[in-house]
């Protein structure tokens, strides 16, 4: 009986369904073209890890003692350095080591102290974990166009998400700097989701991060930002990414962490002091991507598909003006696989999401397929 009112009180039963299993039909169809199928679904890197990060991470390979969740003082300072270099933020800014970036969307609200009947706010197009982080700390998920519409007393957290994924649109110093005035007037925290803040495309509209001083004033109150080696450094597989903003937040995040034991693991540490300081290499996979991304878009675009936002980040963000399901179904007829729009939330159902994390080979086949 009491096994029976745990099972029932389980938080997965909460849980929407996992989106991704709504794909096996078109991707049994794509697979069935006679060159085979090119998955443009996922967002996972399929270039090499660097090699000086492979040797970092096997030299730290013999370490057998507990990682701290802090991180030893190299790792703080390369995560500073890394962030003063790309943000403009001063290089004593508070800094958290993550197990990956995704751990971190799905556990902020809870670790942030939300909980029944207070809201958290997200962007009505979006990466779904965000809802997810919100279901878990048992407070009400809020998809708005802007966190500004979800304003009220309930309010405790607002994502934003600049470069957006999926739809790679990025936002001005203006536009950030009336959101962080709004947020401090209300008392709310914004944590800004900013793993694509290194792949712009547009030079008109650069991406722009919330601990940019153009933005706060230097001040970070209330302000965290998440990013993640996943891309930059085809380190998926590391599960390295950092947090980073308000002294005091950061303070208290760290706390919890270490009684909950988020530690990344000694040889990952040692993997990213190695990445954050080489440049090099990051600028290398830009240009690997800025390729494809030239390529597909070309294709889509010949296909008589439109391309909207798409600014930033690594994906386009394409539409027939149809359902995006019978647009997933065009593609699979040509062995293109695409993640459906409707995955990002309702606003985005004409839309499919196409991938820029295939190899130049895969990309040159799709483009062809498309013309």
């Amino acid at each position: 009986m009491a096994l029976r009112r745990l099972h029932g009180a389980s938080p997965a039963r909460r849980l929407p369904r996992f989106p991704w299993d709504r794909m096996a039909p078109y991707k049994e169809r794509a697979a069935a073209h006679p060159d085979g199928l090119v998955d443009l679904t996922v967002g996972a890197p399929v270039d090499p890890v660097p090699a000086s990060i492979q040797a970092a991470l096997h030299e730290a390979a013999a370490m057998p003692g507990y990682p701290t969740v802090a991180g030893p003082p190299d790792l703080a300072a390369a995560m500073r350095s890394w962030l003063h270099r790309h943000t403009g933020v001063a290089e004593d800014v508070a800094v958290l080591p993550t197990v990956g970036s995704k751990e971190l969307v799905a556990n902020l609200p809870f670790q942030l102290g939300i909980g029944p009947g207070e809201t958290v706010a997200y962007p009505e197009i979006a990466y779904p974990t965000y809802e997810i982080g919100a279901i878990l700390a048992k407070a009400d998920p809020a998809p708005v166009a802007d966190p500004r519409d979800a304003a009220g007393s309930r309010l405790r957290l607002a994502w934003i998400n600049y470069p957006t994924n999926p739809t790679g649109e990025t936002a001005s110093v203006e536009h950030l700097r009336g959101l962080v005035r709004w947020a401090r007037d209300s008392g709310i925290v914004i944590a800004s989701d900013e793993c694509y803040l290194t792949l712009g495309w547009d030079d008109d509209h650069p991406p722009v991060s919330i601990l940019d001083p153009r933005v706060n004033d230097g001040d970070l109150t209330g302000l965290l930002a998440a990013h993640s080696l996943s891309k930059r450094s085809n380190l998926a597989g590391y599960r390295s990414a950092f947090l980073a903003g308000d002294p005091a937040l950061v303070a208290d995040l760290l706390e919890i962490r270490r009684h909950a034991g988020f530690m990344v693991p000694w040889a990952v540490q040692r993997a990213t002091i190695a990445a954050l300081h080489d440049e090099e290499h990051a600028i290398d996979q830009r240009e690997r991507y800025r390729r494809r991304r030239e390529v597909l878009r070309a294709a889509v675009e010949s296909a008589g598909l439109r391309i909207d936002h798409s600014g930033a980040g690594l994906y386009l963000w394409a539409t027939r003006d149809e359902d995006c399901w019978d647009t997933v179904a065009w593609l699979a007829e040509r062995g293109i696989l695409a993640a459906a729009g409707e995955f990002y939330g309702a606003k985005g159902n004409r839309h499919v999401r196409l991938s820029l994390t295939a190899t130049d080979e895969a990309i040159a086949d799709a483009a062809q397929r498309l013309k």
